[in-house]
């Protein structure tokens, strides 16, 4: 990229650097984008297939999660990259509908791409876009269904729709009622639901058939001394944040010892500091103890002795969750005992699962954490169940703090479809083409569930339009009987912020990406000096637009 003065060419880019304008830059980011949303796309649905994705070490993943597919791809283009952030907001917020939001956001750019060529600008098309999604959110609004909290049938029907196509149908009643009861257990008084403190623990062995709920916590550690009991029944229980240890200074201190019963002095003197600790524990009257940081090898023979099962280097989260399962509050300091910070769990037990010694601690009065064990025959099928968990888990938890769902099977998006037609006749104008073209996008959604199923598209697309144009709000594809039924009649539902945080930032992706005409990409060479995992191309790139202007 050079100017001329005076015939002489001034150069403001390094050598080596490239650029790409116009149609060309919107027509590579478009077909990078559609690249992304093509690799998700068959996977959308009960009948979606799976995807083997194979790291440079040969670790295997075997997924139907759009979110963990895209992730675990290794994306170079800029523009291939925003789309996975569309995967991982939508993860992040809702838990679900990741390749939905995918597939529509491709789909946009392919209708836009359409409209570039008929000559109609970017930021027209960029317009009219965010006209139709902010007219989508009003309609999804329109057509939500509420939910009570206390209907626990609905609640595993939305369960079951975020697990089905996931490997998780084997037992899907089971886990439905898994889900639906940790969900209600940590829900708070206020509604709000912290899927943080359920606590997914995989298990290879067994089959799926055995995975189970802890109404309280497993924590995957032994106890520290073969001298302990196993089980404790009506356990106090104590969370302690400090070291079972004798203190150390602070700094660097050496004790200089010249006889022999100096030296005895000093360990007795040791002994003493750590057997004053455990005593304190033991009056306490706790009979359980986990321990944040270590316990010493003489505390463990007091603990032992004192008929005490303790549990060293928690893990802070799994702390917390103790703290909400059992009652106890977290202790800092070993001087601050007291009896009243203790917890209480009817059982703690610790148990063979699968060849590992696990610490269970169960019938707690009003568990506010709770475990659920998955089982399976091999890692990959218990890592693909332990996805659709988290998937059911954090849709639960969103339509108990939404209270809102709308059915599923393509049966909103073809109603949108319907109704922004309709929209964007009385918008008028060449922003009207937009909305035509985001409204025909929609569509994909249906279409796609029609091809994974190994339907006709078109012939059910029909039909669903015909449905939904006599006024049939809720009728979606039934892939499995391969024709347009009620969706919410038959048990396929779906929170609403799936749907609205799905077309949100799908729109807001597509129009990022129709508004770049011109891709500046800086020279090889200046590769090194990028932070390292940032956007590659780009960030260099601006440099050099820095450069850019300066020459000029």
């Amino acid at each position: 990229m050079a100017t001329q003065l005076g015939g002489q060419p001034i150069l403001i880019l390094k050598e080596g650097s490239s650029r790409t304008r116009g149609r060309d830059a919107q027509g590579m980011n478009i077909a990078a984008a559609k690249a992304v949303a093509n690799a998700v796309r068959t996977t959308l649905g009960p009948k979606g297939m799976d995807k083997m994705l194979v790291d440079t070490i040969g670790d295997v993943v075997i997924t139907n999660d759009g979110v963990t597919i895209l992730k675990e791809m290794d994306i170079e283009h800029p523009a291939a990259k925003m789309m996975v952030e569309i995967a991982k907001t939508q993860d992040d917020e809702v838990g679900d509908g990741t390749t939905t939001a995918v597939v529509i956001a491709g789909e946009l750019l392919k209708r836009s791409e359409e409209l570039l060529e008929q000559d109609v600008h970017p930021t027209v098309i960029a317009h009219g876009y965010r006209m139709a999604a902010e007219k989508a959110q009003e309609l999804l609004q329109k057509i939500a269904i509420d939910v009570k909290p206390r209907d626990t049938k609905i609640l595993k029907k939305i369960a079951e729709t975020a697990m089905t196509g996931k490997g998780a149908e084997a037992a899907k009643e089971k886990f439905c009622d898994l889900v639906v009861q940790a969900v209600t257990m940590v829900a708070d008084d206020d509604g709000t639901v912290d899927t943080e403190n359920i606590k997914i623990e995989k298990k290879v062995g067994g089959s799926i058939e055995d995975s189970e709920i802890v109404l309280g916590m497993v924590i995957d550690k032994e106890r520290v001394h073969p001298g302990m009991p196993e089980k404790v029944t009506k356990a106090k229980i104590m969370l302690l944040n400090a070291a079972v240890e004798f203190k150390k200074t602070e700094v660097d201190a050496e004790i200089s010892i010249t006889s022999p019963d100096q030296l005895q002095a000093f360990l007795d003197e040791e002994e003493r500091m750590i057997k004053s600790i455990t005593d304190k524990i033991i009056k306490s009257g706790a009979k359980v103890l986990f321990c944040q940081k270590g316990i010493d090898d003489i505390a463990q023979h007091y603990l032992a002795k004192a008929g005490i099962l303790a549990v060293r280097r928690v893990k802070k989260s799994d702390m917390e969750k103790l703290n909400r399962a059992t009652g106890a509050s977290i202790i800092s300091s070993i001087d601050a005992i007291q009896g009243s910070e203790l917890g209480y769990a009817g059982l703690v037990e610790e148990r063979k699962i699968s060849g590992e010694e696990m610490i269970f601690v169960e019938e707690c009065k009003n568990p506010k954490a709770v475990s659920i064990i998955i089982h399976g025959g091999t890692e990959h099928v218990v890592a693909e169940l332990d996805r659709a968990f988290e998937d059911a888990i954090r849709v639960v938890g969103v339509v108990l703090e939404d209270k809102k769902c709308v059915a599923g099977g393509g049966a909103p998006e073809t109603e949108l479809s319907l109704r922004l037609r309709e929209y964007a006749a009385s918008v008028g104008g060449r922003a009207q083409l937009a909305i035509e073209a985001f409204a025909a996008a929609l569509e994909i959604i249906p279409r796609t569930l029609a091809e994974n199923a190994g339907l006709d598209p078109i012939d059910m697309l029909v039909e669903l339009r015909a449905a939904h144009e006599k006024g049939q709000k809720t009728v979606g594809l039934n892939v499995f009987d391969a024709k347009p039924s009620d969706m919410y009649k038959e048990g396929v539902v779906e929170p609403l912020r799936v749907k609205t945080q799905a077309i949100a930032s799908a729109a807001e992706a597509a129009v990022m990406i129709l508004r770049i005409d011109d891709i500046i990409a800086s020279a090889k060479s200046a590769a090194p000096d990028m932070p390292p995992g940032g956007m590659g191309g780009m960030g260099g790139g601006m440099g050099g637009m820095g450069d850019m202007g300066m020459g000029m």
